[in-house]
């Protein structure tokens, strides 16, 4: 008598599953494949025919350049990791000007000058927090940042992840430059005791700020979460928000007020004349 067998193919297959458990079972391998491989760039929801009407340029001259459609694809991905990393210097030069504007007067006292720091860091950061939640540039920059590693094309990979380098570094530097523009305007400096730079700051000042733009998708109630209270020492007690309570400790770890510097009626003068120039010399943009 032949030894009996285990089932296989269809006799495998044969007993009918419920609905429930195939659910479970499409969940739980399409997961684990994800594990394996990670999440991937998708752009299903661009359309080649769509862009070239948009575009207004001849079909037969855009297959001739992209015979595929995934070779267009893998060169957008790689221009969006190009210039993925918008700035909002408009938004947030006008938002110091409005500060300086409202309290000139406390950079008459190093005490004030504390508070006027103190208040450019609460809403600023807000601001930020704001605009970088609600952009899609900046959803497809983080996208692309968490999942390029997954692309299974090895040269466009590398290519993706040397354009993103650029980008991040180009965007790094003009935060750096702002903080540092800002900082020297305002009598500040580095603790030089932690031997950093400006970049290092910007690039902490980034990763709490991106962390909390992340959270806030799935968690918008860290966007709207208040604290009453003076978190820093030359503060004034106001609302302070979670993406400015984070900002405001990191900074105020790196930097301080520089002994250097002589407050006089001159020099409030020529800070006066800066903000009129802000941003023409070192850009703002980001944190």
């Amino acid at each position: 008598m032949a030894a009996s067998q285990a089932p296989t193919g269809l006799a495998r297959r044969g007993r009918r599953l419920s609905d429930e458990e195939t659910e479970k079972r499409m969940l739980r391998t399409a997961a684990d494949m994800v594990s394996s491989a990670g999440l991937t760039v998708s752009l299903d929801h661009i359309s080649l025919e769509e862009v070239i009407r948009a575009a207004d340029v001849s079909r037969s001259t855009v297959y001739r350049r992209w015979p595929h459609k995934d070779l267009f694809f893998s060169d957008l991905v790689k221009e969006l990791a190009k210039t993925a990393t918008p700035t909002i210097m408009a938004a947030e030069i006008a938002l110091i000007r409005e500060v300086f504007a409202e309290r000139e007067d406390w950079l008459e006292s190093p005490a004030h000058r504390e508070r006027f720091v103190a208040e450019l860091i609460r809403r600023l950061s807000l601001l930020d927090f704001q605009m970088l939640s609600g952009s899609a540039e900046w959803r497809t920059y983080l996208a692309l940042h968490a999942t390029f590693m997954s692309l299974a094309d090895d040269e466009l990979r590398v290519e993706v992840q040397a354009a993103l380098a650029i980008s991040e570094q180009e965007h790094l530097g003009r935060v750096a430059g702002a903080w540092e523009q800002l900082a020297g305007m305002l009598g500040y400096r580095l603790r030089p005791e932690l031997g950093t730079t400006f970049t290092d700051l910007a690039a902490l000042l980034e990763a709490t700020m991106r962390g909390l733009v992340i959270m806030a998708q799935s968690m918008p109630e860290l966007g709207e979460q208040r604290t009453a209270g003076r978190p820093l020492t030359g503060g004034v007690t106001a609302d302070w928000s979670l993406p400015a309570l984070g900002l405001a400790g990191v900074a105020w770890a790196w930097i301080e007020p520089d002994p250097d510097v002589e407050w006089d009626p001159g020099r409030i003068a020529r800070v006066s004349r800066a903000m009129a120039t802000l941003g023409q010399r070192s850009p703002a943009g980001g944190s």
